[in-house]
């Protein structure tokens, strides 16, 4: 008996271990005469790459984080695109990260598959290729380096839809200075909150979702058209917008002169915008009146609508329309340093001296449920 009879093939997991390494190389130059430039003493995919951090003054600060992109990969594995996943797992690891005041560096992730070959004996590699060009674009977009791409087939442990069977999980290292942390105890009354625009879901509430979907367009749902705006496969796709160049040009990440005065930046992921922003004002005491949110997509209203969730429970399950929320005093400042990254913004509310957040409602039901502000404690 061989270990591919296990459903293990040692030679494509070399082979699909080499690509991905091939596409890592490809995000070092984002690091290049930066903190975080990678080393390699000899090319190889399986040799030593590291960066040198001997001269770094004292006050720095290095951490790791991680995260994944859950369930959005069924989605991915229903409309056989896996172009955009990488998008959605950087997002995850590198927007947290400047949450804290950090500036993400370094990249590593595990892919872990059913199979590398389906039930054919054909290998999917036309899908990891996909996987792979994502990894390029999104360290692009997050000006990180991917120092590795591991990848374990797992067999029956790993499931989903079709063959073509993963999830993906994401460490980032990131660095900070001491100085430039941020607490929570910066954050002041009259601060003024600015929203970072998302039109998806980004990786988060896709069981709900999943759930709504199945229950109303059945169970080959992800190949309904809406209107013109694709199936629905497409709409759910959507891939996550990465913030982490524009945040931190704004508070100047780890030595860099900041553009903007920042107090406080706020991922808006799960527990969505009242859980995410009441974590970050914790420490302050302070609260938050949001009274010009983004509207949320049309399709995101349209998927509470099917699944008839409250405004109330949507706006603790999804972003909304808003993925960062950057608190500063100065947001004309944020607002210009989002636009020369193309990021639609605008200031959506303020903080203030009462304590709870209160938001003007935006959601399906606002017009029926007579709770035109909701109040979260």
């Amino acid at each position: 008996m061989k270990y591919a009879d296990a459903g293990v093939n040692i030679d494509l997991g070399d082979d699909v271990s080499k690509m991905l390494y091939n596409a890592a190389k490809q995000t070092w130059s984002n690091r290049k005469g930066q903190l975080g430039e990678v080393i390699v003493p000899f090319d190889d995919f399986s040799g030593v790459r590291a960066i040198d951090v001997s001269q770094l003054p004292k006050g720095t600060l290095m951490n790791i984080s991680f995260d994944g992109i859950g369930t959005k990969t069924e989605i991915a594995e229903r409309s056989r695109n896996h172009r955009t996943m990488a998008y959605d797992l950087f997002a995850m690891v590198c927007d947290d990260a400047v949450v804290r005041g950090a500036e993400p560096v370094l990249v590593g992730s595990i892919l872990d598959v059913r199979s590398l070959k389906g039930t054919d004996e054909t290998p999917f590699l036309d899908e990891v290729r996909q996987l792979a060009q994502g990894y390029i674009e999104a360290a692009n977009a997050a000006n990180v380096a991917v120092v590795n791409g591991e990848v374990a087939e797992l067999g029956s442990r790993v499931s989903g839809y079709g063959e073509f069977n993963y999830n993906w999980g994401a460490a980032v290292v990131w660095f900070a200075h001491k100085d430039r942390i941020f607490t929570g105890k910066e954050i002041q009354e009259g601060d003024m909150l600015v929203g970072l625009r998302e039109h998806g879901f980004r990786s988060n509430g896709l069981s709900l979702v999943r759930k709504v979907m199945l229950a109303h367009h059945g169970p080959e749902w992800h190949q309904v058209t809406l209107k013109k705006d694709g199936t629905l496969a497409d709409l759910v796709l959507k891939p996550s917008c990465i913030y982490t160049k524009a945040a931190v040009e704004m508070f100047g990440g780890y030595y860099n002169e900041p553009k903007a005065n920042v107090h406080g930046i706020v991922h808006i992921t799960g527990g969505g915008l009242p859980g995410k922003l009441g974590r970050v004002l914790k420490p302050s005491g302070l609260g938050a009146m949001i009274d010009n949110p983004f509207l949320p997509s049309e399709f995101m209203l349209y998927v509470q609508a099917q699944g008839n969730i409250s405004d109330r429970e949507a706006y603790r399950t999804w972003n909304m329309g808003q993925g960062m929320v950057i608190i500063t005093p100065e947001p004309d400042a944020v607002i210009a340093v989002a636009h020369s990254y193309e990021i639609e913004s605008q200031v959506i509310g303020r903080i203030t001296s009462t304590t709870g957040i209160r938001i003007v409602n935006k959601g399906a039901f606002v017009e029926t449920n007579r709770e035109p502000e909701m109040i979260f404690v």
